[in-house]
């Protein structure tokens, strides 16, 4: 599920809208169904949630009370134009739930015909008599509230890039991204929502396979990925089944990622809209990838600025860290991502130690063959971005089994 990973990085303030409008006639092929109206001048939008896997949590709840539509981009929340779509009443929803393709529908509503420039979010407030209604639980803990800074009255701002045509659907899935979306705030015990949103069209192609029920299936993810940028990802089923839906047509590198295992990479993984579905492998083939030690890479990010003699340096809390892996030949892969600490600029993730393994993708009949990529073993790019500076990486290297510590200075 998730979204882009080039969205992703840009932490909270960069959320990007794709869109797709399908004709009445062809609504059953997109999820849709009849009884729209063609000679209307009016169009209609539908929207669902998904959600992409979580790392640490065991549930993420947020209470959905409208989502608002403008033409225009600036438009304030108290300027004219918004057409709402009121939730009622106000929807509390799981978003741990909805992996592997699940969908929660929020309904539809007519708009009429032009270009949409933003969208809002707007969530219901945590209130005394309400305190739970944005919550989330780490695993082994207790549920706490979940803080969302502006989502209750002015909603969660995206940025919109779609066309409403007289008698036509744009059938939309927010892909929200709730482990990239959590930021912890220090040792406050506090969690802050800095939601990585994407909007993306409901169309009928997946890419489905098996991961082996050996696999710690908790902490397993599979994503589909594009010149290292995740696309999409999910968690697989307990049966070991993931399905990776509402991808562009094109080539993929599908990654499977657990905790204790190596990574597992598939690549030249094919979608097109004619074939629908991509089945990777079955049951009787299912990934198992190697047992690999696991070692920490973390650090903290900062700003360094000189005034005469003197060097200050503050820590940086809108910054977006990821891991990447090049694969021999390629491709490079993304293998962790989070925002920093938003009161201490850290992040810390744990990382295979053992060589990554490749297999090329055939046919859905042809049995996958991994070979161990043993160059890079435990060698890994850290890269930090954060809105308005430059893209920083830096090498990290765990092959010896020793954690690692890579600071990033602006």
């Amino acid at each position: 599920m998730k979204l882009q990973e080039t969205m992703a990085r840009q932490g909270a303030g960069a959320l990007r809208w794709l869109a797709t409008l399908t004709a009445a006639a062809a609504l059953a092929a997109c999820g849709g169904g009849g009884g729209y109206d063609t000679a209307s001048t009016d169009g209609t939008m539908r929207v669902a949630i998904t959600d992409a896997p979580s790392c640490g949590y065991d549930h993420i709840f947020v209470t959905i009370d409208k989502i608002r539509v403008n033409q225009s981009a600036t438009a304030a929340d108290g300027d004219g134009g918004w057409t709402d779509l009121t939730l009622s009443p106000a929807r509390r929803i799981d978003l741990l739930s909805l992996t592997n393709g699940v969908l929660e529908e929020l309904g539809s509503m007519p708009l009429h015909a032009g270009h949409y420039s933003q969208i809002r979010l707007v969530l219901v407030d945590n209130s005394s008599s309400n305190t739970m209604a944005n919550a989330l639980q780490p695993t082994g803990d207790a549920l706490t509230d979940l803080k969302t800074p502006s989502a209750q009255q002015s909603g969660l701002k995206l940025q919109a890039n779609f066309d409403i045509t007289g008698g036509q659907l744009a059938d939309l899935v927010l892909d929200f991204d709730a482990c990239k979306s959590i930021v912890k705030a220090g040792n406050s015990g506090q969690y802050i929502l800095k939601p990585v949103i994407s909007v993306i069209p409901r169309l009928t192609t997946a890419i489905v396979g098996f991961v082996n029920t050996s696999m710690p299936l908790g902490s397993t993810t599979v994503s589909a990925q594009q010149n290292g940028a995740t696309v999409r990802a999910t968690a697989p089923d307990s049966t070991g089944k993931f399905t990776i839906p509402f991808l562009t047509p094109g080539s993929y590198s599908v990654v499977v990622a657990s905790d204790g295992r190596s990574t597992g990479v598939v690549t030249s993984v094919p979608v097109t809209t004619a074939t629908g579905t991509t089945t990777v492998n079955g049951t009787a083939t299912a990934i198992a990838t190697p047992v690999s030690a696991m070692a920490a890479v973390g650090g903290a990010v900062s700003v360094t600025s000189v005034s005469g003699s003197t060097t200050v340096s503050v820590v940086l809390t809108d910054a977006y860290v990821r891991a990447l892996q090049a694969m021999t030949g390629g491709p490079t892969v993304a293998l962790a991502a989070q925002p920093v600490d938003s009161l201490l600029g850290t992040y810390s993730f744990r990382l295979p130690v053992a060589a990554p393994v490749k297999a090329a993708y055939v046919s859905a009949t042809t049995p996958l063959v991994f070979a161990a990529d043993t160059p890079v073993a435990g060698k890994y790019t850290m890269e930090v971005t954060s809105t308005g500076r430059a893209t920083l990486t830096k090498p990290a290297d765990i092959s010896g089994g020793a954690a690692a510590t890579v600071n990033f200075s602006y």
